[in-house]
């Protein structure tokens, strides 16, 4: 570590003088001569001035959102979270009954559960993903980003869903006998 003396002594001066009161020089005195002069005439002279927080004030627009409660794209991605958790609830009870069924047939399983995922409807929740993806980047205002000329990123993650399917059925429950034997 340098020592006192290694340093430039405008700065140690600047330094050392920090916090301590300093003389007026003849220059900060002309410049309290000139604002004095400036204040003799004004009436607002001795009494305190109006405080403007106009960075503070909410747009008329966020106030009259805020009335409403929720914003739509709020409240749809509350719908998707709920029609989510119970296609889940659903599908793992009809995967554990199915393996109680067949239990000790795990051919018989395999085939039953992907007809089950492939016949499993996801029309209403697969249109409000829909919705989501079309209408969220106006409605959240997301702005866009210059480099890939899409939306920006939302926590990390693209905005977008994809919609549901036997694919998302098969990844969460597998058409594996022993598995949902466990499970059971």
């Amino acid at each position: 570590m340098g020592r006192l003396s290694d340093v430039d002594k405008r700065d140690r001066t600047a330094i050392l003088g920090q916090g301590a009161t300093r003389p007026e020089t003849p220059k900060e005195r002309r410049q309290r001569a000139a604002l004095e002069a400036d204040l003799a005439g004004s009436p607002l002279k001795g009494r305190p001035l109006r405080a403007r927080l106009r960075n503070f004030r909410p747009s008329e627009q966020d106030y009259i959102a805020s009335l409403g409660g929720p914003l739509p794209w709020m409240r749809r991605l509350r719908q998707i979270e709920d029609a989510l958790a119970l296609h889940k609830r659903r599908l793992e009870e009809a995967w554990r009954e199915l393996a109680r069924e067949l239990a000790g047939q795990p051919e018989r399983f395999g085939e039953a559960w992907l007809a089950v995922a492939e016949a499993w409807s996801f029309d209403e929740v697969n249109d409000l993903i829909e919705r989501h993806n079309r209408f969220f980047p106006a409605e959240a205002r997301l702005p866009m980003d210059p480099r890939t000329r899409d939306f920006v990123l939302v926590n990390g993650k693209p905005y977008r869903r994809e919609p549901l399917g036997a694919e998302w059925v098969l990844e969460r429950f597998p058409p594996e006998l022993a598995l949902a034997s466990v499970a059971a």
